[in-house]
């Protein structure tokens, strides 16, 4: 049963001013190490930093609760698998948040322009 669906939109430019005035100070706050070595591969960083951002966005909306309640979008990372497949990893605090809650998949998609990027995240388990 689906247990909550989110879905969210960023714009590039948006998050490409956040980084050009920001950087570091950013990146480390939202961003696992992981995250910010994967997007600085990238030819186009900040396409990559919105999309992770808006499938952490995403997610935290699937649970109905957003960053004030005691989460982070630091709690999620967002990574490819062996394929090449976006999927999450939670964090300690978040993981056991979600084991409580009986949830038993998360699934994710995440697309991009040059423009926008957005994710969708739907999260399985018993039903709201």
């Amino acid at each position: 049963m689906i247990f909550g669906i989110g879905i969210d939109l960023v714009e590039v430019a948006r998050i490409d001013g956040i980084l050009k005035k920001w950087d570091e100070k950013f990146t480390k706050r939202i961003f696992s190490g992981d995250e910010i070595i994967y997007c600085e591969k990238k030819a186009f960083p900040s396409m990559h930093y919105a999309a992770r951002f808006a499938a952490k966005e995403a997610f935290l909306k699937c649970l109905g609760s957003g960053i004030w309640s005691g989460l982070t979008l630091k709690d999620v990372e967002v990574f490819n698998n062996r394929d090449g497949k976006p999927e999450l990893k939670l964090h300690k605090k978040l993981k056991d948040k979600i084991n409580g809650m009986g949830i038993t998949g998360m699934y994710i998609s995440i697309s991009h322009t040059d423009n926008y990027a957005t994710a969708v995240v739907v999260l399985e388990g018993p039903g709201a």
